[in-house]
């Protein structure tokens, strides 16, 4: 990918694509190495773009992970939502909450995004920015909620707050879990620090399970 050489987009279909091979280039890099890590000269490297071309297609570096971030909240909830609709009605609340454990550790990149999220991405971006994304996971946020409520027999409020500890939860457990860094590796192999080592999924599923049964 770092060998080419884009032109400057001139039509709506060339723009696409150069938005495309962006977004490619910063999720690769990210799942790769973690969203904090990877910077606007990486992502423009990895398009074979100087960094000043690339800033036609997106504002800042926020954006970019922004945009990564609303299309991760949309397949997340296509999947969970349809995991959690085929368990059927009144389930047991640890079955909900596996599938909703399950489906968000299987995106580490999602994971990782919803804890950068709040942080520093919308900070970093115009209120218009903000307000795209957030329509798009409120949206997405809806329809797994909405999944749920069928599945437990929860009204939309609590539903939503599953939802919302789901996902809030996940970011801040991936986080403390550190998968892939030296931390990791010294959380495993020093004796004294075998506390600090988290699983998520269990760790989760064991935090929704309690969350939906008292709801």
């Amino acid at each position: 990918m770092g060998g080419a050489r884009f032109q400057r987009a001139r039509s709506v279909d060339a723009k696409d694509a150069r938005i495309d091979a962006i977004l490619r280039s910063a999720r690769e890099q990210a799942e790769a190495r973690s969203v904090r890590e990877v910077t606007l000269t990486d992502v423009a490297a990895g398009v074979g773009m100087h960094k000043s071309t690339m800033l036609r297609y997106f504002e800042t570096r926020e954006e970019i992970f922004l945009r990564l971030a609303a299309q991760q909240w949309t397949e997340w909830s296509r999947e969970a939502a349809g995991e959690i609709a085929a368990l059927g009605e009144r389930r047991a609340p640890a079955s909900i909450a596996e599938a909703l454990a399950s489906t968000l550790v299987a995106r580490p990149l999602f994971c990782d995004l919803l804890a950068n999220v709040p942080l520093n991405l919308e900070r970093g971006v115009s209120m218009t920015a903000v307000k795209g994304f957030k329509l798009v996971a409120l949206a997405s946020a809806g329809s797994v909620a909405e999944a749920v409520g069928k599945a437990a027999g929860l009204d939309a409020e609590a539903a939503g707050n599953v939802v919302a500890t789901a996902t809030a939860m996940a970011g801040a457990l991936w986080q403390m879990a550190a998968p892939g860094t030296a931390l990791r590796d010294l959380y495993e192999t020093d004796p004294e620090l075998g506390h600090a080592v988290i699983e998520v999924a269990p760790r989760l599923t064991a935090i929704l399970t309690a969350l939906i049964r008292g709801a």
